[in-house]
């Protein structure tokens, strides 16, 4: 494996209260939480982002069923994923399965002995989801 330094990659882990975000590393090995906002921010942090962290592809959780098929949240991730290719044209934009991130999540959250109330605070589901995601991305592509 090279160790040249790549731009990073941002996972989005889309809700439809919070958007949970994360970030490799720029060598890609690694993922870490960046944090939740809202849909009125999301467009304007996701700029940021993009400038500040050297960002050259997105990646963003597409919540097939366990049998692989679509549900109701996946026309709102379509929807979601053609508004970033307008706001974002030269950006790549990747959907990564990710029916099981929410759980694996909470199972990991649990593991590291955050409280029950801590695991539920707002966001931080979220956030921890949009790393898993970005985590089996990474693995994935190594």
């Amino acid at each position: 494996m090279s160790l040249s330094r790549k731009k990073r990659i941002v996972a989005i882990d889309f809700g439809t209260k919070r958007i949970g975000f994360a970030v490799s590393d720029p060598l890609r090995l690694f993922a870490q939480p960046t944090g939740t906002f809202d849909r009125a921010e999301l467009f304007e942090k996701l700029e940021l982002m993009t400038r500040d962290e050297e960002i050259d592809k997105i990646i963003v959780g597409y919540p097939l069923n366990d049998d692989g098929t679509q549900n109701r949240m996946t026309g709102v991730i379509d929807r979601f994923i053609e508004e970033l290719a307008l706001v974002f044209p030269g950006l790549p934009v990747e959907r990564v399965d990710e029916h099981r991130s929410s759980r694996d999540a909470m199972q990991i959250l649990a593991a590291s002995g955050i409280s029950r109330k801590e695991r539920n605070r707002k966001g931080r589901l979220d956030c921890a989801a949009a790393c898993v995601i970005l985590r089996e991305y990474l693995e994935a592509h190594r």
